[in-house]
């Protein structure tokens, strides 16, 4: 189970609103004073602008997940891998080995510096938990369970809940247990998953004969929000006093009793 060391927040917005008004004044005015500085042409650039390189031939024929157990967006990879029998074929590798995700071997294969990142056993890097999500259904299209409707509506409510989650609830996630944040800030983010959860309440029950995402089966859209609602599911009522993180939203509370119940989603919990 997820265990974080969270600060403590009070939601008093009223009383910091003269506060952030001083601090948008000041900011500006160290902007008007500040001259604008472009970066050099002639500067050498400290890695390649290039998100998918080769990494060199590797000796061993697994395909490499750097990730750790607590990535939320790595866990998506790792339930899809769960769900097709895949684990002989990958190796799931702290990123440690590479120095950290900010050493500059890890930079060089992913220059955003962030997890999960995907090594192909011919060395090529494929970071992006969605990207790498795809590719392992598509390549591995004849093993397990296809995890890819086969209706286009049904595909396109899968796709539509997978980006509303990666779009606009994976960036503020950090609310609910990042330090420091200011308190309105945080407040409002707060605010703001609670609206995407009803958003995303809204496209589960576009197929309401579920109890997944898209319909009777799992897909790549289930293992994309599961994870994440771990998180929201611990969190929130923990350290944030919410009673119930399903009241009113009847489908996700379906969908996730049965994600909850699947040997494979119980996994990543």
């Amino acid at each position: 189970m997820l265990s974080l060391s969270l600060p403590s927040v009070l939601f008093n917005t009223a009383s910091a609103a003269p506060a952030a008004r001083l601090r948008s004044s000041l900011i500006a005015a160290r902007l008007r004073a500040a001259p604008l500085r472009l970066p050099s042409a002639s500067l050498p650039r400290s890695r390649s602008l290039s998100v998918v390189t080769k990494a060199g031939s590797s000796e061993s024929k697994k395909t490499i997940l750097y990730d750790i157990p607590v990535s939320n967006n790595g866990a998506r990879n790792r339930l899809i891998i769960y769900w097709k029998g895949l684990e002989e074929q990958f190796s799931i590798t702290n990123p440690a080995a590479l120095g950290g995700i900010k050493s500059p071997e890890y930079l060089s294969l992913n220059p955003q510096g962030k997890m999960p990142l995907m090594v192909l056993p011919d060395g090529l890097a494929l970071p992006e938990s969605e990207v790498i999500s795809q590719y392992i259904v598509h390549k591995y299209a004849k093993v397990g369970p296809s995890l890819v409707p086969t209706e286009p509506e049904t595909r396109a409510v899968g796709a539509l809940a997978t980006r509303v989650h990666d779009t606009y609830l994976v960036p503020i996630q950090g609310a609910m247990y990042r330090g420091p944040m200011e308190v309105e800030v945080r407040a409002k983010q707060i605010e703001e998953i609670a609206r995407q959860l009803d958003v995303i309440e809204g496209v589960m029950a576009l197929r309401p004969d579920g109890p997944f995402i898209a319909g009777r089966e799992p897909s790549t859209a289930d293992a994309a929000l599961f994870p994440t609602y771990v998180f929201i599911a611990h969190i929130l009522p923990k350290h944030f006093g919410w009673k119930d993180v399903f009241a009113g939203r009847p489908h996700t509370q379906t969908w996730w009793d049965a994600m909850c119940a699947d040997t494979c989603g119980a996994r990543v919990m």
